[in-house]
């Protein structure tokens, strides 16, 4: 039985929560405090996490945050619950490491449909037959799902790992938002073209020696990115 965490201040929206995820058979345990929150991710990692934005005592972005520096939570898919609506609200929640956000008020039919989503794209693993790559000092292997550059392992959520290492895999070709929308999120998806953006953005923060000189993630401009293999 999958174990999902909720951190909500609001006991409505746990109960909501509750009874709709428990219904599809899932195992729910919540917090209504960000750092009792945190402690409970910590000490009894869940296979989901349910984080809303604003918290007390510690704020969901803070969360989000540390958790992605954990070795042993990194790959936890978090779904963000926000009451704001702002664009801009959610790519900070994204950059932060979340997966995918619902905005309050939302359809508990369609908080059901993301969370199933979040863990269709977690079982969806590259095959055992395939083996790491390497590339200019950048090894990825999709058996432990672990990448390092120059020896230096560096830390990935699931799918920032599943955008590298699709793009390590079609190298030299490029591929627009939308495309990659399809193939690395699924039909299934509720997150935006700005995501790809967000996602790229801090791949190339973990991978690239200068962010902003990109030598492996490179931008063509009016139509998408590409993963350049050669150096230049």
């Amino acid at each position: 039985m999958k174990k999902i965490l909720v951190i909500e201040d609001d006991k409505d929206i746990i109960e909501l929560v509750r009874y709709n995820l428990e219904k599809e058979g899932f195992q729910i345990s919540s917090a209504q405090d960000g750092v009792l929150g945190l402690a409970q991710a910590k000490k009894s990692p869940p296979d989901l996490l349910i984080l809303d934005l604003m918290l007390p005592n510690l704020p969901g972005l803070e969360i989000c945050r540390e958790l992605r520096r954990e070795r042993n939570q990194k790959r936890i898919p978090i779904l963000m619950l926000t009451a704001r609506g702002e664009e801009s609200d959610r790519v900070v929640g994204l950059e932060m490491g979340a997966d995918d956000y619902v905005t309050k008020p939302f359809s508990p039919r369609e908080l059901v449909a993301r969370v199933k989503a979040l863990f269709r794209r977690g079982d969806d693993k590259p095959e055992e037959k395939e083996t790491a790559i390497e590339i200019r000092g950048l090894v990825i292997d999709p058996k432990s799902y672990r990448v390092s550059l120059h020896g230096e392992i560096i830390t990935m959520s699931t799918l920032e790992f599943r955008l590298l290492y699709f793009f390590a895999t079609h190298p030299d070709r490029v591929y627009a938002r939308d495309r990659l929308l399809d193939l690395i999120w699924g039909t299934e998806r509720f997150v935006t073209p700005r995501s790809v953006d967000v996602y790229i953005r801090r791949l190339r923060e973990k991978i690239e020696a200068d962010p902003q000189k990109p030598v492996f993630l490179k931008t063509v401009r009016g139509a998408g990115y590409l993963f350049e293999s050669r150096e230049k």
